[in-house]
């Protein structure tokens, strides 16, 4: 993955103790890349092979603090999950409170059985879980309907619903420590097209984008659901793409 997009530099100590510029990547295999993005942030980025877009990158977010990490969205399939809940327990030596699928598609839950079979609790809209059984495919155990709120170690994250657009059930994680929002298939990197709209609410995604960057306006990093991080011009790009629907 790379970063051109990124306007933020910082200098941390990242989990090996060995102080790095970040981003840094941190894991790479044939299926699964880690980058240290933030001093407890990490993208994780798997790969799911499309009809329309070909082999498309899809990434995830870790937040971590003090041996427990949350997990946004698992990789595309178990194998590549497995891969990723190894890294968090071994590498970064965390506890995986939980895992939450942004969305009811592959990129964001096709590895969710192998989270289950760790006994890793699942959260998800209400709406993802009634989407991905209608899809006969794996869903969160545990729904909300607006935000949720967990306790990472000493810090807190969140998920939060507000409005349609890449889907009906898009929700965006929130790590405040850190800064970074993980926007998910609903927020665009730079120079991105509209992607896949087979689910979409394109009259209303702008106005959703709004309201996520009215909600976290202290955000200095953004994950998109695919391509490269960035800042909030990743948001003002999506409002603009959307805007005219």
């Amino acid at each position: 993955m790379k970063f051109k997009g990124v306007l933020f530099i910082f200098f941390c100590v990242s989990f090996s103790g060995i102080a790095q510029r970040l981003p840094q990547e941190v894991y790479r295999s044939a299926d699964l890349v880690v980058v240290q993005i933030a001093l407890n942030t990490f993208v994780h980025t798997s790969y799911l092979q499309t009809n329309d877009f070909g082999k498309v990158d899809c990434n995830g977010m870790i937040a971590r603090d003090a041996k427990e990490a949350l997990v946004f969205d698992t990789p595309t399939n178990d194998k590549s999950a497995e891969e990723l809940i190894n890294f968090i327990e071994n590498k970064l030596n965390c506890k995986i409170k939980a895992v939450v699928p942004t969305h009811f598609h592959d990129d964001c839950l096709g590895g969710l059985a192998a989270f289950h079979a760790h006994k890793i609790p699942s959260f998800g809209n209400s709406k993802t879980i009634d989407l991905a059984k209608a899809n006969q495919t794996a869903y969160p155990q545990n729904g909300f309907t607006e935000t949720i709120k967990w306790n990472v170690g000493g810090k807190f994250a969140t998920a939060t619903f507000l409005g349609e657009g890449h889907t009906k059930d898009n929700v965006v994680g929130y790590f405040p420590s850190d800064n970074v929002l993980f926007g998910g298939c609903l927020i665009k990197e730079m120079q991105a097209t509209k992607g896949f709209l087979g689910d979409a609410n394109v009259k209303d995604w702008s106005a959703t984008v709004r309201k996520v960057k009215q909600a976290f306006p202290s955000v200095k990093l953004v994950i998109p659901g695919h391509g490269q991080i960035g800042g909030q011009e990743l948001l003002d790009y999506t409002i603009n793409l959307f805007k005219h629907e």
